[in-house]
């Protein structure tokens, strides 16, 4: 995976890396999307109380925001590869501890499995910006895609999984890709640790001088975008079914309303990364997205009696907005390590908002007794979302900020980095 610039890529290589990257993707969202549809088994198993299953439907999404920001340090001391490896074998432990019987294994477990998909999450890009500088947008669209669709393979399989076997099977099934990922990064690992650093792209882009993101403006403004993005998304995915119920929709139709909402958001996940790479400006995907979001949840508040159609809109929207973001990561950073750190420092703040995003909803139900107030405060959260990724969607290059060395210690951005993307990728 390592290869410099001017020396050509093994074949061999080439294909063992797109492997791996397959591998990682299908093992981010199956043991998230896996426990939710056996939830009453285990709430039966442990003798878990109402406020201990919220807690872990929430500990993943916040795991994914809490250890985000180890990524980018552990690729660092340990190689990116390593890192990768490392985070997959997390997710194995996290899998087959969760199996033990006895509820703090349980939450152990749910920890492990997060952490170890917060790592793998952050340090993709950063694997496609490096390995496939000229297929950013194709492989981050495959990416995203597969990610959604073993998610709902997970979810889909674990109710049949429980009948067959118990909710054991149901939660272990899913250490046996985790296990053959890790092991089809091992040689990765042991090359990229004998291996030089190498260069970002095939054209002359001049390495970014390590430097503080968090004094990059338009660092913020790809993280507050993703932020909000995820937001939305784990919102919808947690209160719809409820949503739709009290608009007079039976259970089992609101469930499968979610379902379609992700279900659309599949093909989306590979389109709008392609579609998105081969732009200089996305503002326009932005003003889409974003678009289509309000018409969803004005929908939902005005005419809740058309769920299916705006099911059908919220897919389109939750389906492209949290894939361009994804993007962004990759399109806005000049070298394989600017990708990481900005990566996890945009999932670490986007997730954690993402993780109270639900609460925050289910709080203003509670209190208000209905979710005219709930869906107003999303439709609220849309502005900004707009703003920023607007801004976010500008061409240039994400410009870490260094200590000048005057005597005042002012802080600058480096010089040379090029204003735009010096090579188009599809």
């Amino acid at each position: 995976m390592n290869t410099s610039a001017t020396t050509p890529v093994p074949r061999a290589l080439t294909a063992w890396s797109l492997i791996g990257l397959v591998l990682l993707t299908i093992n981010l969202r199956a043991a998230i999307t896996g426990i939710s549809p056996v939830l009453g088994d285990l709430r039966d198993a442990f003798g878990l109380s109402g406020v201990e299953v919220g807690v872990l439907t929430t500990l993943p999404v916040l795991c994914l925001g809490v250890f985000a920001s180890l990524a980018p340090l552990a690729a660092r001391r340990l190689g990116t590869e390593t890192a990768i490896a490392g985070s997959l074998l997390l997710i194995t432990a996290g899998i087959l501890l969760r199996v033990v019987a006895s509820p703090l294994p349980l939450f152990a477990g749910t920890v492990l499995a997060g952490a170890g998909i917060a790592m793998g999450n952050v340090l993709m890009p950063a694997v496609i910006k490096r390995a496939f500088p000229r297929r950013v947008g194709s492989l981050t669209g495959l990416a995203m895609m597969l990610m959604a669709a073993s998610g709902a393979i997970a979810a889909g399989l674990a109710v049949p999984l429980n009948d067959a076997g118990g909710w054991r099977l149901a939660l272990a099934v899913w250490a046996v890709p985790s296990l053959v990922a890790a092991l089809a990064w091992g040689p990765l690992a042991l090359r990229g640790r004998r291996s030089p650093e190498p260069a970002a792209a095939p054209a002359a882009v001049p390495a970014a001088p390590e430097g503080s993101l968090l004094r990059s403006p338009r660092a913020w403004y790809v993280a507050v975008f993703m932020g909000l993005a995820s937001l939305m998304f784990y919102v919808l995915m947690s209160w719809l079914p409820e949503i739709m119920q009290d608009a007079g929709y039976a259970p089992a139709t609101a469930g499968m309303m979610v379902s379609a909402m992700m279900i659309v958001g599949i093909p989306l996940g590979f389109l709008v990364p392609v579609l998105a790479a081969r732009m200089r400006d996305q503002r326009v995907v932005v003003a889409g997205v974003v678009l289509t979001m309000v018409v969803g949840i004005g929908g939902l508040m005005v005419a809740p009696a058309a769920g299916w159609a705006w099911t059908v809109v919220l897919g389109i929207g939750t389906g492209s907005a949290f894939p361009l973001a994804y993007t962004l990561l990759s399109l806005r950073s000049p070298t394989p390590s600017v990708a990481a750190r900005l990566s996890g420092m945009a999932q670490t703040g986007g997730y954690l908002l993402a993780g109270f995003g639900p609460l925050a909803m289910g709080v203003l139900h509670s209190a208000t007794g209905g979710w005219h107030v709930s869906l107003t405060l999303l439709l609220v959260l849309v502005v900004p979302e707009l703003v920023f990724g607007m801004l976010a969607a500008r061409p240039g290059f994400v410009r870490p900020v260094v200590r000048s060395g005057a005597p005042d210690g002012r802080l600058v951005e480096p010089k040379g980095l090029p204003a735009a993307e010096p090579v188009r990728t599809s």
